[in-house]
């Protein structure tokens, strides 16, 4: 692993290097930094070559001052040119990471072979959504980053796996102590301001893969479903025992995707689910072409 730096609007922003090979982004969400993705690391580095920024206020990158999405788009534009060296990469977006890939594939396109949107979404928030995250800064005001995130947090992973996996919890948690206050509610105003970026989706003639988390709450499946048909490319999978932090709570099954996409899959339209027990309402529904679906390809994979 190499640890890179740079200055962007006199702050400092690191990111980390793993691995030989294609290129590939790795960006996390909201209240995580760069070892959110340590799972995928892992696997991924002895097939790619990954960069995995921390978000300016996340890990190690100093906060940004008024910075918003398209602020972070531009903070991956300049490691694109840093390390890119002229060739096409690949994003990966985790939620909030998922804004930013959109609209750094909105502005820049040509630097993308592909883009990924895990546990994210292209719609603007609703008004709801909105008011959940005013309420959050102010909780955040008055409580500190910490407490907000120790409060949040759980709600992020399936009951199964926080009763499992109760340390992986924590560890999430205690890495939420790292954060200032602003820096939350910085990204949550960011989120709030973004608008719908529905069309970068539709004209982005090459592969986008969609990760869903069936009991995700924060990103709800039936909402991520509506936007997978605007691709030309889409590639989607179900992680029906993961809730919002899919990387962790089915780690290989994430990595074998990531993998098979990243390789180059090449058919227009996938749709993965990984559970036989998934409802057979649903199933008839996906394979019913009730949102115009020009292509369709309906598998299961098991274990």
């Amino acid at each position: 692993m190499l640890t890179k730096n740079f200055s962007f609007q006199n702050k400092k922003i690191f990111y980390h290097v793993y691995g030989q090979g294609k290129t590939v982004v790795l960006l996390h969400g909201f209240g995580e930094d760069s070892s959110i993705w340590q799972p995928q690391i892992n696997f991924l580095q002895n097939h790619f070559r990954l960069i995995v920024p921390d978000l300016p206020g996340s890990g190690q990158s100093e906060l940004i001052n008024d910075a918003n999405i398209e602020t972070y788009a531009e903070i991956i534009k300049e490691i694109c040119n840093l390390e890119f060296q002229l060739a096409e990469g690949t994003l990966i977006g985790h939620s909030m990471g998922g804004y930013i890939t959109l609209a750094f594939a909105e502005k820049y396109p040509q630097y993308l072979n592909g883009f990924g949107l895990f546990h994210s979404s292209a719609f603007a928030d609703s008004d709801e959504k909105k008011l959940v995250r005013k309420k959050a800064i102010e909780f955040i005001k008055e409580n500190g980053a910490g407490t907000f995130l120790k409060t949040s947090i759980p709600g992020l992973f399936t009951k199964e796996y926080a009763a499992k996996q109760p340390e992986k919890m924590e560890e999430l948690i205690e890495k939420g102590n790292d954060f200032t206050a602003a820096a939350l509610i910085q990204y949550y105003e960011a989120m709030i301001a973004r608008p719908d970026r529905t069309a970068v989706l539709t004209n982005f003639n090459k592969p986008i893969l969609f990760i869903i988390g069936e009991q995700d709450t924060a990103v709800p499946l039936q909402s991520s479903l509506q936007q997978c048909y605007l691709p030309a490319q889409s590639h989607i999978y179900i992680l029906a025992s993961s809730a919002h932090i899919g990387m962790w709570e089915e780690g290989d099954k994430a990595n074998k995707i990531l993998f098979d996409f990243l390789s180059g899959i090449k058919k227009l339209f996938e749709l993965i689910i990984f559970d036989t027990s998934f409802s057979s309402l649903w199933r008839h529904r996906c394979v019913t072409p009730l949102y115009g679906i020009p292509f369709f390809n309906f598998n299961y994979a098991i274990g």
